[in-house]
């Protein structure tokens, strides 16, 4: 189908309802239609280490469908049922892939992100009702091993972890060494303890019972961050098959070669692109377990690109910068497209990659609660740098804001919060925990996704920032976007991420902090002059620009910004402290669920408690002595 422009959108979902278009109504019917039509082309590949020659595993689809089958089987087994939970604990790996899929056919799938701490890790756990774990065998250079039995202590509905040895990737001498560097297999859990290849192997490779009759909830997906505890949502069938759907019919077809050095305990990674690689017959390629994260990932990526002849990269604009760094070392020629989503792409950034790749980059937008896609760029129409294309067939967004007499709907171009509505959105039954639904909805249906937009009078959506992240300086509102994409025009950064610092006057101020490009030299002191040359209005021009050797980054390449305030936080009151010549400083920045970040300050010496809280009571911010 053509896809060039928001009427040829509509021009789709005008032709035939949703409910009437002959699409699979559960994942296991479109893993079936997509192994009967392609049996022998290649579904998965994956290696372990990022060099072109290294080793590495490919399924065609008939094998990963028998796989998928023999996890189901595995699962049903275990006793999970349709509305049983199965939580993979894993970075990527063949078997990552087989267990979401498996694990969506026999209950519902939980991934988690394995970099989270084992208390979050276990408070997922303990939401979800986990009763089945798929983690790593203990392996060198990882924790996942030893984070997931910690967790899994505090989870008592556990009753069976499943482990994956990650050496079978390795050939000689490594596969030989591994066991000699292997850390203690950790213990301590009350949950039996099995080998899932093992385990696998002895399951049929056909169901052994009756597929789902419709549409249910098939996947727990936690939101985005590193602190905290986070939000569950639930995914629909219905939603899954959307987001194939999609792929499928504006994206790759089954001669597509896709790389996706995105982890799949994210929705894009797991939604956007596994899944439409199963509507469609792709290929799809993971290198190494840590994706762009992996040791020589940025280093190898052309030559990888080259090795699997890939014909569609998957990206975020945080790893086309690193990319960037990096000399284009091979031959890119079956490369046409990279699709780009998480946050809009800097336009210098933009413009500097099409140049250097020949590429043709197509930015997206979509979040976990919708179960992900929402909007992208036309792959063969127009495409707006800097905004994040049209929303696709079936997906209706409007701009909202809230006024004394209620929601009210923006004019074009108006700026407001951007709600969604689609076959991907669980309207009622967004989160797990029935209190988080709450004024989560605008009309009934339209999910508020919290991001700040407009509309302009082609149908494009523009992402201007996040409703919690204005800067809100005096009562003035900031988007932080303007002063980061003036950043990234300075030669010198790479990225760039602005926050309100806490200020006893004005509530905030601006400050920013950057990430500078391999070589860069610009301090602080320079990048704030060049602020106040490029940022337009004055008020948003940074009080502060601080450089760090690396920006806090989510697993998908969104700039942290949690992160980024804690250490704002942390500069602001002990400055107001020492200027006090009061003897505490803060020693960290909690994330508290009803406060938020709450600063814990510590003694350093005989102190006049009442005279600390006069000082930190100037700010809007919590605070608390440390234990």
């Amino acid at each position: 189908m053509t896809f060039t422009s928001r009427q040829d959108a509509l021009d789709i979902q005008n032709e035939m309802p949703w409910e009437a278009r002959e699409i699979p109504a559960t994942l296991y019917q479109m893993l079936s239609i997509t192994t009967r039509a392609f049996p022998d082309r290649p579904a998965i590949s994956y290696q372990l280490l990022s060099g072109p020659a290294d080793k590495a595993v490919t399924l065609t689809w008939q094998q990963f469908h028998d796989q998928c089958c023999q996890a189901a089987n595995l699962f049903r087994s275990l006793k999970i049922g349709e509305g049983d939970v199965v939580a993979l604990v894993l970075p990527n790996c063949v078997e990552m892939a087989v267990a979401m899929i498996g694990g969506a056919i026999a209950g519902i799938v939980n991934p988690i992100n394995p970099l989270l701490e084992p208390e979050q890790i276990s408070a997922i756990l303990r939401e979800t009702k986990a009763r089945v774990v798929v983690t790593l065998k203990a392996f060198p250079k990882t924790d996942i091993a030893q984070k997931a039995a910690e967790a899994v202590r505090h989870a008592p509905n556990v009753h069976t972890v499943l482990e994956i040895d990650l050496n079978r990737y390795l050939t000689p001498p490594k596969s030989w060494i591994v066991p000699l560097l292997r850390p203690r297999n950790p213990t301590g859990h009350h949950a039996d303890l099995r080998d899932f290849n093992k385990a696998l192997a002895a399951q049929p490779r056909s169901l052994t019972f009756n597929d789902s009759a419709g549409d249910r909830v098939a996947a727990y997906f936690h939101t985005g961050g590193t602190t905290g505890m986070p939000k569950v949502a639930q995914h629909r069938y219905s939603g899954i098959v959307y987001n194939g759907w999609i792929g499928h019919t504006l994206l790759f077809t089954e001669k597509d070669n896709v790389m996706c050095p995105l982890p799949l305990f994210h929705v894009f990674a797991c939604h956007v692109i596994l899944m439409a690689c199963i509507k469609s017959g792709a290929h799809v390629v993971f290198p190494t377990p840590a994706g762009y994260r992996g040791d020589g990932v940025f280093d190898n990526f052309w030559k990888l690109c080259e090795r699997w002849k890939i014909s569609f990269i998957i990206t975020v604009p945080t790893a086309v910068s690193a990319l960037m760094q990096r000399k284009v070392d091979a031959d890119l020629s079956t490369v046409k497209n990279a699709f780009s989503g998480s946050a809009p792409m800097p336009l210098e950034l933009f413009n500097r990659f099409e140049a250097a790749t020949g590429m043709t980059v197509i930015e997206g937008y979509g979040l976990t609660e919708a179960t992900c896609l929402v909007s992208c760029n036309p792959p063969e129409g127009t495409k707006k740098v800097g905004s994040v294309g049209v929303p696709f067939p079936y997906t209706d967004v409007r701009i909202i804001k809230e006024t004394p007499h209620g929601p009210v709907d923006c004019e074009v171009d108006e700026v407001g919060e951007i709600c969604v509505s689609n076959p991907g959105v669980y309207a009622g039954n967004t989160y797990t925990e029935t209190d988080k639904n709450a004024k989560l909805y605008h009309y009934g249906k339209y999910l508020r996704t919290g991001d700040l937009g407009r509309i302009d009078a082609d149908g494009y959506l523009w992402i201007t920032g996040r409703a919690k992240d204005l800067i809100i300086r005096g009562g003035h509102n900031i988007d932080p976007a303007e002063i980061e994409e003036a950043l990234m025009t300075h030669p010198d950064v790479a990225m760039a991420g602005a926050i309100g610092q806490p200020d006893a006057h004005a509530g905030e101020l601006p400050c920013a902090y950057v990430e500078l490009v391999a070589g860069g030299t610009a301090t602080g002191e320079e990048l704030r002059d060049y602020c106040k040359i490029h940022v337009h209005e004055r008020a948003a021009q940074p009080r502060h620009v601080e450089v760090l050797d690396e920006l806090p980054k989510t697993a998908v390449g969104k700039v942290f910004k949690p992160d980024l305030r804690k250490r704002a936080i942390t500069r602001v009151y002990n400055a107001a402290l020492e200027e006090a010549r009061l003897a505490a400083r803060v020693t960290n920045v909690v994330d508290d669920k009803k406060r938020g970040l709450v600063a814990q300050v510590s003694r350093k010496g005989e102190v006049d408690d009442e005279a600390v809280g006069r000082v930190l009571g100037q700010f809007v911010g919590s605070w608390e002595w440390a234990e």
